[in-house]
């Protein structure tokens, strides 16, 4: 639904006529706009070497199989301390569940960033001095 919203946006549609093509009332639309200041946010990219959905999912199958730790790193040619990592936290071997540790793994990834112009003083000043000059 927010991938429809930013491309009726891109697309030059109003507020209004993007409310009813997604069955959502304006009010919502405009909140999602105004967070991201009207620019579509980047779509988030795992980190290389990070565990995938499905290689949960198998480590997942092979837990409830009753398979070691070695055996799974083995099937998916991962370090055991990696399967071993992954699911002592994500509850251990009695309660691990591929799509809780998934979210948890992107919930994880989300940390605060402090602003770009809250961290440099000086690039602040710049882009103030700028905005006053119009």
């Amino acid at each position: 639904m927010k991938a429809d919203l930013w491309r009726r946006w891109r697309s030059g549609e109003s507020i209004s006529v993007i409310s009813r093509g997604i069955g959502k009332p304006p009010g919502s639309v405009f909140t999602v706009l105004k967070h991201h200041g009207g620019i579509a946010p980047l779509s988030r990219k795992e980190r290389v070497g990070s565990l995938t959905l499905g290689e949960r999912e198998e480590i997942s199958r092979r837990l409830c199989a009753g398979d070691s730790y070695r055996a799974i790193a083995a099937v998916l040619g991962r370090a055991v301390s990696t399967v071993s990592r992954e699911v002592n936290s994500n509850g251990g071997r009695d309660v691990y569940r591929a799509i809780a540790a998934q979210e948890r793994a992107l919930e994880r990834g989300r940390r605060p960033k402090e602003c770009l112009l809250a961290r440099r003083p000086a690039l602040r000043q710049t882009v103030l001095a700028l905005l006053r000059e119009e």
